[in-house]
């Protein structure tokens, strides 16, 4: 006898309390090991995949791709349990009608090995299963294995007053935020559920009216020929405009950026310098060769070791500010974002304890979160807990910026290209490898004084590189 067991989005920590699923990893009726990998799902941090604590067949499936599920809405149903017959190609004691692992978040699996996917016609388990599963038809071309009958356990569903089909927490708090009545909505979903792309069309279809009644308010009672002619198309431009919804990476970016001008008194300071030397350096240290010599270290590398070296020497740029405590805390090591441009949006992976680490280590650390990024594979925790950042922007072709504080740091320190330019060198003009140093910095942590020092420390430092071997 079989039980179906129901597993539900997780808690994935950071704070996060929803994630849009982006891709299925298995379908309705394929065979499932403890800990498999279900399903692909970006949160407002990343894209993670997520295990299943459960070993069996994949008997219902919940959400289509590109729906947004808070945490604790079902996901799959997995009937376990051992059939009549092999089903599973797993063996051990991790098999799986041993039961579940008990582990739901990312990354912390048994280890037990994948099974070999194989299915089962949804058809042919008991019709006592329960639920509004997305997709639950047969795979045709799949071996068709005969399943037993199953217990069904039947989760309990949230409602909303009244009798209003809504399954989500998510979509009943978007309605009530936008004062839209669900009861006079036509769900979409399975039995006249209301889905978050209902409440979206209904918020969308209140502000095009609110837009318009506004619009003919402030019309003239008689408008000329030519404003009357120009008015359905102007009408038509509204209603045709490409509207993006502010979710996931993007959403998250929105929220920290608008948190971070409304809550940090944020001030810049600039200095342009001489880098040619802080190539050259580069370049020997690249040029090396034999047993001894390690990976190739790059400009961004070689440009956190100096700011490490700086928050040493102003530590008060390594800190936050608790409002609530109406406090200054400093912090004691230095966890070093950087800003990384990807295909789903500006991402801020951390390198930790890079205090600790020379330019090589750096180096290695800056390369392998940037692939994981590049990939969407960057966990939350990788994301977050940073104490201060470096924006390179000077890879995008400009030469300066004011950045946004990546919030609740104090200071960004942003770097502009490094190109040949007129310059003054030892009286002399001559052309040199200049770059553009900009340090925003939370004005509420120190005064310009402080923030000065330590940008010229910087640009010291690149300079003559030989200043930071004096402070190691």
């Amino acid at each position: 006898m079989a039980q179906v067991l129901e597993f539900k989005l997780p808690d994935l920590g950071e704070g996060l309390t929803e994630a849009e699923i982006v891709r299925w990893l298995v379908e309705v009726g394929d065979v499932v090991a403890i800990d498999q990998p279900v399903v692909e799902v970006e949160t407002a941090k990343a894209m993670v995949e997520v295990p299943c604590p459960y070993g069996g067949v994949v008997t219902a499936r919940f959400g289509e791709e590109g729906t947004e599920l808070p945490v604790g809405a079902p996901l799959l149903t997995v009937a376990v349990g051992a059939p009549e017959g092999p089903v599973s190609s797993s063996s051990g004691p991790d098999s799986e009608s041993s039961g579940g692992s008990g582990n739901v978040l990312v990354g912390y699996g048994t280890g037990a090995p994948a099974a070999r996917r194989r299915r089962i016609r949804p058809d042919r388990l008991d019709r006592a299963e329960a639920g509004a599963p997305v997709s639950r038809a047969p795979v045709a071309d799949a071996p068709v294995v005969e399943a037993p009958a199953v217990n069904v356990l039947v989760a309990e569903t949230s409602v909303s007053e009244g009798p209003v089909p809504v399954v989500s927490p998510l979509v009943r708090r978007l309605a009530r935020q936008h004062d839209i009545d669900l009861r006079r909505l036509a769900g979409s979903g399975p039995e006249g559920l209301i889905l978050r792309a209902d409440v979206d069309r209904a918020i969308r279809t209140a502000e095009e009216t609110a837009a318009a009644t506004a619009r003919a308010a402030q019309a003239p009672v008689q408008a000329p020929a030519a404003a009357v002619a120009a008015a359905p198309s102007g009408v038509a431009a509204v209603r045709d405009a490409e509207r993006i919804p502010l979710r996931g990476v993007r959403g998250a970016v929105a929220d920290k950026l608008s948190r971070s001008r409304t809550e940090i008194p944020d001030a810049t300071c600039w200095v342009d310098a001489d880098a040619t030397e802080l190539m050259a350096v580069r370049a020997a240290m690249n040029a090396a060769t034999g047993p001894s010599a390690g990976p190739k270290v790059s400009v961004l590398a070689l440009l956190a070791r100096i700011c490490t070296a700086a928050l040493a020497r102003f530590p008060e740029l390594n800190s936050t500010v608790d409002t609530e405590a109406r406090e200054i805390v400093r912090l004691s090591g230095v966890h070093l974002g950087f800003a990384a441009q990807t295909e789903r949006g500006l991402v801020v992976p951390v390198v930790r304890d890079a205090h600790t680490r020379n330019a090589e280590s750096i180096g290695a650390e800056i390369a392998r979160l940037t692939e994981l990024a590049r990939t969407g594979k960057l966990s939350p925790a990788q994301l977050t807990g940073g104490t201060f950042t470096l924006n390179n922007y000077g890879v995008f072709g400009v030469d300066g910026s004011t950045p946004i504080i990546n919030h609740p740091e104090a200071a960004m320190l942003g770097v502009g290209r490094i190109m040949p330019k007129p310059w003054v060198h030892q009286g002399e003009l001559a052309v040199r490898q200049v770059v553009q140093l900009s340090l925003t910095f939370d004005h509420r942590v120190c005064d310009g004084g402080t923030a000065g020092g330590f940008l010229r420390y910087v640009a010291d430092c690149v300079e003559q590189p030989a200043v930071l071997l004096r402070t190691l």
